[in-house]
């Protein structure tokens, strides 16, 4: 996908005429990054908003004991970044490439500049962000109510829904994720994440080759989630 693609790709973008987005899409800049490098920090100023072009960018809310919490992760046609962009305030998580990825920046004069052009953008965004807020409160609702095994069903059934291949009647996740990743998506120990994985293979709900795990039974892992 081009940047031009990438900019019609975006439902922020989508609302803009066929001239602005290619005057959007020409203040682009690429970025590659590695599995494994950090894109910011939370409390780092905040001066670009990102999209992906392909790859995935795990978004990370560390804390003061070295506890991590992965609050989403972004692949192909997301953007993030925008909330500092918007308030100028430093970043509020950590940012780090799961994947090899390649990205396109634009910086805060550009970006609001655009966004005082084009009130279908400003619309888009407010509706973006509010659908991220109400990601958090599920995943907090999550935390509080859902024990670690429907926790982490559910948190593997909304990586096949994004990531997954469907290949019959499976679907394949092939996203470089550890342990301890898994776990920290679901406010779980990597030992109990372990378990769980060594529970769910033994049933025969999902296998594991590699970095790529396949869920073999949906219905019976969406069950574990009741």
């Amino acid at each position: 996908m081009d940047a031009m693609e990438m900019v019609s790709h975006i439902p922020m973008f989508r609302s803009l005429t066929p001239e602005d987005r290619a005057e959007l899409a020409s203040l682009l800049r690429i970025q590659k990054v590695k599995a494994g490098e950090v894109l910011f920090r939370k409390g780092s100023e905040g001066t670009t908003l990102y999209l992906i072009q392909s790859g995935a960018v795990k978004i990370v809310l560390p804390s003061r004991l070295g506890d991590e919490m992965i609050v989403t992760i972004f692949s192909e046609g997301d953007f993030f970044g925008e909330m500092a962009l918007l308030d100028n305030m430093p970043r509020s998580a950590d940012a780090i490439a799961v994947d090899p990825t390649v990205l396109l920046l634009l910086n805060r004069s550009d970006f609001l500049h655009f966004l005082r052009k084009s009130d279908g953008a400003i619309e888009a965004i407010l509706s973006s962000l509010s659908i991220r807020l109400r990601r958090t409160d599920d995943l907090l609702e999550d935390t509080s109510f859902l024990n670690i095994p429907a926790r982490f069903a559910k948190k593997l059934l909304e990586l096949g829904d994004t990531f997954g291949r469907r290949d019959g009647e499976t679907l394949n996740i092939s996203l470089r994720l550890t342990q301890k990743d898994l776990a920290d998506m679901v406010g779980a120990t990597r030992e109990s994440i372990n378990k769980e994985l060594r529970v769910l293979r033994e049933k025969g709900i999902v296998s594991i080759s590699g970095s790529s795990l396949t869920i073999k039974d949906i219905s019976r892992l969406k069950r574990r989630v009741r």
